[in-house]
Formats: structure tokens, sequence, C-alpha cells
């Protein structure tokens, strides 16, 4: 059967092609294709069944000993040998992506003319629970970006007030930014889910900008620079800046999610904030609408309020007033 003739390997070629033809990053759809090849390299098609993912699923979620090299559920000792050096297995969340990629190969196999796959087995993605709702108090802001060093301070002011994600921050280079008209753009494919971007700079950005500006070196395109250099990371910096003011734990992502959240409690349509920060989905955006201790107080408040409105709407009482029901029921009655 002509099925038979391909494997794994054709449909993780093709996977890649698609990538590329369609102008997105290969990077990262190469490091997953990757840990699938290490499972199902040589298999061919039609042996690619929901029992052999179920598997695949399994073995990558083991932890592996580094002493004795053996595989286990998560634990914090190796059951065969004591040793507490263990390599966790992979997340849930990792592992979902890798089988959305998998899920792909095989639908553009069995989209081919002639298809390449005759059918796609089901494939069951992992309930996932590890969902971060890290966010910055505005305090907490100011406080962190007191204590980061001087080239950080404006990628997190920008990273707050727009709620880019890092890649794209540190990607931004100048032919993007109109400073006449502090606008800042990203181009379609420039960005995770390939659609363009429009970003108006506030005062303080525009003033952040115009400095950058005016300290570029001729010929460097990047925006964020340290030394003349574009900056690939700075997680030592970042976590001796979160230790400082504690606030050990926040990630670079939390301010992504704290913009959503400003921008929603300043009244910008959800909608126009989704176009900022780069949201497809409102499932995603709402996921990053984080609430606070702050917020559930001041709903509770709102609900006082309204529910003392009521009160004197329906009893024509002010809340704490002792009323004799039945006679007021009487009065009602005979009246």
């Amino acid at each position: 059967m002509y099925f038979d003739r391909v494997r794994f390997d054709e449909l993780a070629e093709d996977f890649l092609r698609d990538y590329r033809l369609n102008n997105k990053t290969v990077k990262r759809a190469g490091q997953t294709v990757a840990k699938l090849k290490e499972f199902f390299e040589g298999y061919r098609v039609p042996n690619i069944t929901s029992t052999l993912i179920e598997a695949y699923v399994e073995k990558r979620m083991k932890w592996t000993c580094e002493q004795c090299e053996e595989k286990f559920d998560a634990q914090e000792v190796c059951p065969f040998c004591g040793s507490t050096k263990l390599i966790a297995g992979a997340t849930k969340a990792t592992v979902n992506r890798e089988l959305s990629a998998l899920k792909r190969m095989l639908n553009l196999g069995a989209q081919r003319n002639p298809p390449k796959v005759d059918r796609v087995p089901h494939i069951k993605m992992l309930k996932e629970n590890n969902v971060r709702k890290g966010f910055f108090e505005h305090g907490d802001f100011l406080a962190l970006r007191a204590a980061l060093p001087d080239y950080l301070r404006p990628i997190v002011t920008f990273a707050y007030a727009s709620g880019w994600r890092l890649s794209e921050i540190l990607g931004l280079t100048w032919e993007r930014v109109d400073l006449q008209n502090g606008v800042v753009r990203i181009e379609t494919g420039e960005t995770k889910n390939d659609e363009a971007r429009t970003f108006y700079l506030d005062d303080e950005l525009k003033e952040i900008f115009r400095q950058l500006f005016t300290e570029r070196i001729l010929g460097i395109r990047h925006v964020f620079v340290r030394d003349g250099e574009p900056i690939k990371g700075f997680r030592k910096a970042w976590l001796k800046a979160c230790k400082a003011v504690g606030l050990e734990g926040r990630i670079f992502h939390d301010l992504r999610r704290t913009a959503v959240r400003n921008m929603v409690r300043a009244g910008i349509p959800e909608g126009v904030a989704m176009k900022i920060t780069g949201h497809k989905t409102r499932s995603v955006f709402e996921r990053y609408n984080i609430v606070s201790d702050a917020d559930l107080r001041e709903a509770t408040k709102k609900r006082e309020a309204y529910a003392q409105t009521q009160d004197e709407k329906f009893t024509g009482t002010k809340p704490g007033t002792i009323v004799d029901f039945h006679e007021k029921r009487v009065n009602r009655l005979t009246s």
C-alpha cells in the first residue's frame, strides 16, 4: 500500500516547509520536530496510532535519574538508586505544543494530492492547570524598574505600557519607529500571530525613545541595546532586581498580563486592547485580565452600594433602619 511507504520523517519535512512558505518562525518549530523525531523517527504513517501517541506522551512526561538513567513518574528521589539528581519530565504545555505539531503534520499529509496520510488518528490534548496569574501592582513595577540596570528600564517601561512580548520588544528596530508621530509598528509576519500591530507612545515613552535615538550608534538597527549590541537576554539582572525588591518568582511575561489588566481598568474597549497587545483570541485575553485582591474588594464595595440603592427603592427605608414588616404589610393591604 502506498501509505506504508510514507514515514514520519517525510511528514516532518513537509511541516517545516509549510512554516517556511508561510513566513513563520522555523526555529521553535524545528525544536519541536527534533523532540518528536526522537520517538517517531522511522515510523511508517499507518503505525502512528493513538496508542503510539499516548506512549510518546507518557515517555515525555517521565522523569530521568542522572545517575542510573532510569525513568519514572515525578518524585523527589530516584526509586531505583535513591539519587536526588533528577531531570524533570516535559510539562503539559510543552507536550501539547508537540502534539499540536504532530496533528498538523498528519493533517498536511492528508491534504496532499495525492494524500500521504489515509487517516488522522485522534490526538487527545492534555488538560493544563499551570496557567500563571502573576502581575505587577503599580508600586511593584516602580520598585522593580528602579532596581534594574539603566539599559533595562526602557524595556520594562515599554512592556508595562504596551503588553508586547519580550521577543517583539527586543527585536524592535528603528525603521519601525516613527518618532515624529510617536508611533511604533510591527509588520505582518514579525509577530507571534502573524498580524501587524501599531502602538502609540505616551509622553513618557516618547521621551524615552527620543533619548535612545540620540544615543544610538550608527549602523545598529535595534532600538534596545547594551554597549552598542542588541540585547539577547537579561535573566540574571532580572532575578537580581526581583530579589532586591522582594518580588521573587515574577517573570517578564507578567508585565504583559499587567498591561492587559491596566487597559481594562482604564476603560479601553477590549477589542482595541487586543489590537494593542496582539491577542488574537478572546479566551487568551480574558485569561490575562487578572483580578487582584484590590479588584475583589472594590467589587464588594460596588455590590454593597448597589444593594443599598435597591433597599431604598423597594422598602422606602435607608440601610440600618429597623422595620416592622408585619405593620408595613398591613398598611400596604389597607391603603
